[in-house]
């Protein structure tokens, strides 16, 4: 589920631009200690990108190979990311936003979400975004779902910034998320309340 380019930003009260930090208690192991960058919330549902977690041991120079792209200097340390447990053949490229081709999805000023061939041969050729994640596959929710899960104290959100989304210290970027609320992760509850 993506937003076409001349759709308007998500209505307030929405999440997109985003992130998501799971809840020390989410039970769902895909999961656990994960931040998710969401590139659309809306009342339809949701679709975002795991920002730390990678896929096994499919290097970028592989996955090129496997499209027949040839590849040019320094693409070794380029880093293939598990974006979410849907559509995990598919390739999504969340990206500095100065970056657009077609099918190229501005998700705030910041962020742009680029799904098309184009965007790997540029990064392969060293023409790509300025800073960019690779990820296959994503997280999705259908309507209302991600907004109950949240309601279930599933997920905390947080404004993004470039630094959690796109460096790449995986190790603590949960903990860094979760800093960004104020809050130390061994403070966190699994308990939901309501005043």
């Amino acid at each position: 589920m993506l937003m076409d380019n001349d759709q308007a930003p998500a209505l307030p009260g929405y999440l997109t631009g985003h992130l998501l930090i799971a809840m020390p208690t989410m039970r769902d192991p895909r999961f656990t200690r994960t931040v998710i960058y969401l590139c659309a919330h809306t009342a339809e549902g949701a679709m975002g990108l795991v920002l730390n977690r990678l896929v096994g041991s499919l290097t970028f120079p592989d996955l090129l190979a496997q499209l027949g792209i040839e590849p040019g200097p320094g693409v070794e340390s380029i880093r293939v990311h598990f974006g979410g447990p849907v559509e995990t053949g598919r390739g999504f490229v969340l990206h500095s936003s100065e970056y657009n081709a077609s099918g190229t999805m501005q998700v705030s000023d910041q962020v742009a979400l680029t799904a098309s061939l184009d965007i790997l041969k540029d990064i392969a050729a060293g023409s790509g975004p300025r800073r960019s994640l690779l990820a296959l596959g994503y997280a999705g929710w259908g309507p209302g779902q991600l907004d109950a899960e949240i309601q279930a104290n599933g997920w905390l959100s947080v404004a993004a910034d470039d630094g959690l989304i796109f460096d790449a210290d995986l190790d603590d970027k949960w903990e860094r998320a979760i800093g960004k609320i104020g809050i130390s992760a061994s403070r966190l509850s699994g308990q939901a309340g309501h005043a």
